[in-house]
């Protein structure tokens, strides 16, 4: 039986989401094609029993765990020689990871120590049953077609799916469950950088991938004094802040807060779309939203076709009166 390689995503003492969801998505392409499903995780700590329980209940019939000390926060070459390292030892078919910041710096890097493909930012993956040929899914050309690419002639083959594309199983998935202990060697973990600041996310904020409310602002907002409203109203209602390429390109906000096809796939519970048009790029990243609020003050702005509630006018003044609204509701 060959093996699927799940790279876990860590954030903190915590096992991301995204893990979960490519363990669900293994655990499907594993009727195709039987496949032992194994899960990486380098960690500075040793796997707590309760996270162990959820990546076996999550899919997983191995958990593969690298123990260092160098892994208490990302670092590129520790992380891709460690990853390759593994995966020579255990030769999966398949390699798969999600497309997070960290997934999209070393997935590259490991592809190329290991004389592989990589395909990134996928969509969709399934299996050619009578060949084992992954078939993997992703947007082209600005995500005007979807173009479906194989790795024929290398294994392992390797993609990263962007977070929130699959679900994780419903049902918890009965596993022995084999938990293996790989040495990471000193020659694995030496490096020449070194960390010298680190930025968390503001307190209680959360990235545009993890929220359940985001409101995302976009050029109908004019300048970047605008935002304004927008993080007030997001900071009252515990959201977070999105934005269009647009915004991030002239600087009003980083690129972490970048939703659609060259930034973050969301899928939070509200998208509110202020001043956003609704270029294809940026409906690619957030149409499976559960509920679409759009603003704007163009009436046939194409982010209506994907509303279920639409307000025309300026993004800005709505948004400050209902910011407003809000605050007199609370005082009473």
């Amino acid at each position: 039986m060959s093996d699927l390689l799940v790279i876990a995503e860590r954030r903190g003492n915590e096992i991301h989401s995204s893990t979960f969801e490519l363990l669900g998505k293994a655990r499907e392409l594993s009727i195709k094609r039987p496949l032992t499903v194994s899960v990486v995780l380098l960690s500075d700590k040793p796997v707590e029993e309760d996270s162990a329980n959820s990546l076996f209940s999550g899919g997983a019939d191995r958990i593969i765990l690298a123990l260092s000390e160098s892994f208490s926060r990302f670092n590129f070459e520790p992380y891709t020689k460690t990853l390759a390292s593994i995966i020579r030892e255990f030769s999966p078919e398949i390699v798969l990871a999600p497309a997070t910041t960290s997934g999209r710096t070393y997935m590259p890097g490991l592809a190329a120590l290991l004389k592989t493909g990589l395909t990134a930012d996928c969509t969709g993956l399934d299996i050619e049953e009578e060949t084992g040929n992954l078939l993997q899914t992703r947007p082209a050309i600005g995500g005007n077609i979807m173009a479906t690419i194989k790795t024929p002639n290398h294994r392992p083959q390797m993609a990263t799916v962007r977070p929130k594309t699959f679900s994780p199983l419903i049902e918890d998935y009965e596993s022995k469950g084999e938990l293996v202990n790989f040495d990471v060697t000193q020659d694995l973990v030496q490096t020449g950088a070194k960390l010298i600041e680190f930025h968390p996310i503001g307190e209680g904020q959360k990235g545009v991938q993890d929220a359940e409310v985001i409101i995302a602002g976009g050029m109908g907002l004019r300048k970047v004094e605008n935002m304004e409203p927008v993080y007030r109203l997001s900071k009252m209602i515990n959201g977070t802040v999105g934005a269009s390429r647009k915004i991030v390109d002239s600087k009003w906000i980083g690129h972490e807060a970048q939703v659609g096809l060259s930034g973050h796939t969301v899928k939070p519970k509200i998208y509110i779309a202020a001043g956003i048009s609704g270029a294809v790029q940026h409906i690619a990243g957030m149409q499976t939203a559960e509920f679409i609020v759009a603003i704007n003050r163009d009436r046939n702005a194409a982010i209506f076709n994907f509303a279920d509630i639409g307000l025309v006018g300026d993004a800005v003044e709505i948004l400050t009166e209902l910011a407003e609204s809000l605050e007199s509701e609370v005082k009473r």
